[in-house]
């Protein structure tokens, strides 16, 4: 399992869901992934970052959050995710 923020560079709405995870202090690692450099991507998310999602071993996504959230609606999606 990988925690996932899709954002791409300039997104200060993306800087901002960031800065909420890592306020919250989870241990689990956020990969950023930048949507403007693939097509598949950009088509899903463009309009909808930031987005934080959970992929499987197969890199597929079984669980979203798209924004807006507060920090009570994140540590609430984390935890009902087992993510800590």
């Amino acid at each position: 399992m990988t925690l996932v923020l899709f954002s791409t560079e300039g997104c200060h709405l993306c800087e901002q869901a960031w800065s909420l995870y890592q306020s919250l202090g989870y241990q689990t690692p956020l990969a950023t992934l930048d949507i403007a450099f693939d097509d598949t991507l950009f088509e899903r998310y463009g309009v909808t970052i930031p987005v934080i999602a959970i992929r499987n071993q197969a890199g597929e996504v079984s669980a979203e959050l798209g924004w807006p959230f507060d920090h009570i609606q994140l540590q609430a999606w984390l935890s009902q995710h087992g993510i800590n």
